[in-house]
């Protein structure tokens, strides 16, 4: 029924989609949900300690028997730079005494860590079917040891160039990610924003680049853009933003509304909340101090100033400092339940297909 297979039989699942592993939108629930559905479920590790992790998984194989995919960064730590963080305050300098806030007080440091050897002890421990990377690989002791674990190795393209050389180091699946993702641009080889093409453009052209199966990344909500993926040569789909509104997800009622209202011109790429080019639904300090602001130190730093701003407009029911994360298919996502968008999805996919064949 599925045109390409290699997903399907890699991890055993009923369905070519993957969940995209959305840091602080989702949990195990969401995963759960998804895996039900028949998917393969992520659990975004990035912002978890190893114990969480290992928490996180043990409830999801409590609940479902089926393979589940942990997802890292792998960008190279920068520093804290005081003089520049200092500025960054000062921008926001304004909001802070809006929210009566005092720029003074010390804040938390942002906690985005990259893949490293005590996390790759834990992938070694729990063995899960798949670990996704985002931002280029580990380093290759790491990526090895991921490897000998039984683990089969995804990571993100954003141009052909960096899927080659995804290939080239061991990636067993490549994600090709259009520029109409939501979150975080997983570029590594580029720092230009401009050359990510869309994913129509991307896609068919790593696949003609690379021997292993791409799956595609970008703007997929409905069973038309599964559909139309396949078609050009993906062997399956991630898919993010159309699970936000999900019962599963855990994105506060402020967050929901704003994408429930949310069109096809509604979001942008933007640094300003962490310091990384990022795509989600433009809130106010987006559209005050950015999208892209020179001001904003790196990433993840750009993040601590913006904390307590965050958690005291959402006390009073606002996102104007909460990252929305969400592609630019944001208008398709749905108010239903994981497990049943995700069937709903394929019947839709395989529907499409069916007509595409006859």
């Amino acid at each position: 029924m599925w045109p390409d297979r290699r997903l399907l039989d890699l991890f055993d699942i009923e369905f070519p989609f993957v969940l995209a592993p959305m840091a602080g939108a989702m949990d195990t629930e969401l995963a759960i949900a998804v895996a039900r559905g028949g998917a393969l479920a992520s659990l975004p590790c990035a912002m978890l300690t190893a114990d969480k992790v290992r928490e996180q998984v043990g409830i999801f194989r409590q609940q479902v028997s089926a393979p589940i995919n942990l997802n890292f960064f792998c960008h190279t730590p920068t520093a804290a730079d005081p003089a520049r963080e200092a500025v960054w305050k000062q921008r926001l300098g304004a909001y802070y005494q809006e929210f009566g806030l005092d720029p003074a007080a010390p804040v938390a440091g942002a906690n985005r860590a990259p893949f490293d050897a005590a996390m790759c002890e834990l992938v070694e421990e729990l063995k899960p079917a798949a670990v996704s990377f985002h931002f280029g690989l580990p380093d290759e002791p790491l990526l090895q040891r991921v490897k000998d674990a039984g683990c089969r190795v995804l990571a993100s393209a954003t141009i052909v160039r960096e899927a080659i050389w995804l290939e080239e180091r061991g990636a067993d699946l490549i994600i090709a990610q259009g520029a109409e993702a939501g979150g975080h641009r997983g570029m590594f080889l580029t720092e230009t924003i401009a050359e990510q093409p869309g994913l129509f453009a991307l896609l068919p052209q790593v696949v003609d680049a690379v021997r292993v199966p791409v799956i595609a990344a970008g703007g997929i909500a409905d069973g038309r853009g599964v559909a139309a993926a396949l078609a050009l040569g993906a062997c399956g789909v991630q898919i993010g933003t159309a699970y936000l509104r999900c019962p599963e997800s855990r994105i506060s009622a402020p967050a929901r509304a704003a994408l429930a209202q949310a069109t096809d011109a509604s979001t942008v790429i933007t640094n300003v909340m962490t310091g990384r080019p990022a795509r989600g639904v433009a809130n106010r300090v987006m559209r005050e101090i950015g999208p892209l602001s020179a001001d904003a130190p790196a990433f993840p730093h750009a993040a601590s100033a913006l904390a307590p701003l965050k958690a005291a407009a959402e006390k009073l029911g606002r996102t104007d400092f909460t990252n929305l994360w969400a592609g630019q298919a944001v208008r398709l996502g749905r108010d239903m339940p994981a497990a049943e968008l995700t069937r709903a999805l394929a019947g839709s996919a395989l529907a499409r297909l069916s007509r595409l064949a006859g």
